[in-house]
């Protein structure tokens, strides 16, 4: 008989309330002692992912990775093999046929990790076309979410104007 396995996002969700719950009905001191036990539990699962990292071969590793839920905890312990802006490259590189179906593409301008800011460019036909805000709410957003979800915002930086012409074009006349 196999078991079956639990709503992780929901076990994730959970998580949260209760640790809001607790955040809000305890005293400081209590607050903080709860603070500090999560603190470590969550310190002793890091350094058991990085020791399960550290035994397995690369296939394993690349495998592991590859899975949502450890990939996401690999990242949440900042234990990710693959640098945050190679992460948001390969995500932006899965959309771009997407994008390129509607005759454009995107180009990242800067990535802020600390502050969890991703600059985007939009180009092409996504460049100033009232549908790139939903293209980017749609692709881009989702895309860079399932691979950096540290990234917590995205800027898309203003369209670069064409320069006017600086030889006027006479039309003729009659």
């Amino acid at each position: 008989m196999t078991v079956p396995s639990p709503d992780l996002r929901a076990v994730g969700d959970r998580i949260e309330a209760v640790v809001d719950q607790l955040r809000t009905s305890t005293d400081r001191q209590v607050w903080e002692l709860i603070e500090e036990a999560l603190g470590l539990v969550t310190e002793l699962y890091g350094g058991g992912l990085a020791r399960v990292l550290d035994l397995v071969d690369d296939d394993t590793k690349a495998r592991l990775v590859a899975d949502e839920l450890v990939g996401s905890l690999l990242i949440l312990h900042d234990l990710h093999p693959m640098p945050l802006e190679d992460r948001v490259r390969a995500a932006l590189d899965d959309v771009r046929p997407y994008l390129g179906s509607h005759g454009g593409d995107v180009e990242i301008v800067g990535v802020d990790p600390v502050a969890g800011i991703l600059h985007l460019k939009m180009l092409g036909a996504c460049d100033g076309c009232p549908s790139s805000a939903v293209t980017l709410q749609m692709a881009v957003r989702e895309a860079v979410a399932g691979a950096a979800p540290e990234i917590v915002d995205i800027t898309v930086e203003a369209a670069t104007p064409v320069a006017p012409m600086s030889t006027p074009v006479e039309l003729g006349r009659r």
